[in-house]
């Protein structure tokens, strides 16, 4: 097998620009719908729009390399270092390193990606990892650097990394080329098309022990902030861990060559789904604004706290529904208790009703909008999947 990295045209990738001019349109478009919707956010609901996205990205990304860490750790991290409100827990390093790095990656998307950026991003995302050899530079060891899995018994490898010799000078390349496709670089690219390269190009490298999947997501949503000029906040690796099964098909068939227009294709499906999942939530955000205001000094404390807890469950909604027993739990209330404010939040139209006695469940009034999947078609059309 030869992989991208060992073929002579190496690392010139070439596309079909024509597939992708809708997406980009679709996405600098989506960028100003954003830009728009957030404006008419309140300082709070901002704050918490940028704090579930950032915690959202962060546990999402690890969880795509099998790596479950604790939301509320994570969320109180990212409070903290944003300098708002938050409670005193103690966060584990896992939790503490990629809050740090996704942070990072908030505020200084603008500045140029540099070897010294991609290290620091890697001792954050190490932070506690006594198992890791190199934590801050690049791989050492002369073991291969495949990715591998067994079927039936019989290992396959999927991807086969260049050695440790090849990647100072493979990165300074990369480096070399991320500033010059940037806006305002030599050779600049479309937002989509630089995004979905840059993260190819890197995950082809593959210049660390461990990491590489998490720091080569956070380098496309680099590139998508630097394209439309602001922070994103677009939950592309929440979209990704959706869409996993197809990340790893489309990553490894991607690998093999250096025409990489299927690959573009499918990360520009991917990045518009993740807009429209971020605005999904901004129009909860401002639904719940708009709820709260409107029960101003109608709710008791009891009432508040279950509403704002499922609030906290996003535009997916409370799982299951909220049921008296569920309510009992949140907020302490006696049976009696918790159904008499069920009934109350009901009348109020805060909640809605679904079946009857102890099979009630309740659910928020505000619409909830879930995305569907963004294809690029073959002609650049986009297609709900």
């Amino acid at each position: 097998m030869t992989w991208d990295w060992q073929q002579p045209d190496w690392p010139h990738f070439t596309w079909d620009e024509g597939r992708l001019v809708l997406a980009e349109q679709q996405f600098l478009v989506g960028g100003g719908v954003l830009l728009g919707t957030v404006k008419h956010l309140g300082e709070e609901e901002r704050n918490q729009l940028t704090v579930e996205a950032m915690s959202t990205e962060a546990l999402t990304t690890s969880e795509i390399e099998g790596e479950i860490l604790d939301r509320a750790s994570v969320q109180s991290s990212i409070q903290r270092q944003l300098g708002l409100a938050a409670d005193n827990r103690r966060v584990a390093p896992r939790e503490q390193g990629v809050a740090e790095m996704m942070v990072d990656l908030y505020r200084t998307f603008s500045a140029p990606l540099s070897e010294e950026m991609i290290f620091a991003w890697h001792r954050m995302l190490m932070s506690g990892r006594g198992d890791i050899k190199d934590v801050g530079h690049y791989r050492t060891s002369d073991e291969p650097m495949q990715v591998v899995s067994e079927a039936m018994g019989a290992p396959r490898v999927h991807f086969e990394a260049p050695p440790p010799a090849q990647i100072p000078g493979e990165m300074a390349g990369f480096i070399g080329w991320f500033t010059r496709t940037a806006p305002g670089g030599a050779e600049p690219l479309p937002a989509l098309t630089r995004a979905g390269a840059a993260h190819l190009y890197f995950e082809s490298i593959h210049p660390f022990e461990d990491g590489n999947g998490r720091i080569g997501r956070a380098i496309a949503e680099k590139s998508l902030a630097q394209g439309l000029g602001q922070p994103t906040l677009i939950v592309l690796a929440a979209t990704i861990l959706a869409r996993r099964g197809s990340y790893y098909h489309a990553l490894e068939a991607a690998s093999k060559q250096n025409e990489i227009t299927d690959w573009l294709a499918w990360f520009a499906g991917i990045t518009i789904e993740a807009q429209r999942r971020t605005l999904a939530l901004i129009e909860f955000l401002i639904a719940k604004a708009k709820l709260f205001d409107r029960l101003k000094g109608q709710l008791n404390e009891r009432q508040q706290k279950a509403l704002l807890r499922m609030f906290k469950e996003g535009p997916e909604g409370f799982k299951g529904g909220l049921s008296a027993g569920k309510y009992s739990t949140i907020t302490g209330a006696s049976p009696a208790t918790a159904t008499r404010d069920l009934v109350g939040l009901m009348e109020k139209g805060a909640l809605v009703r679904t079946g009857e006695l102890r099979h009630a469940r309740y659910n928020l009034s505000v619409p909830l909008k879930p995305v569907q999947r963004v294809v690029i078609g073959r002609n650049g059309e986009l297609v709900k999947a």
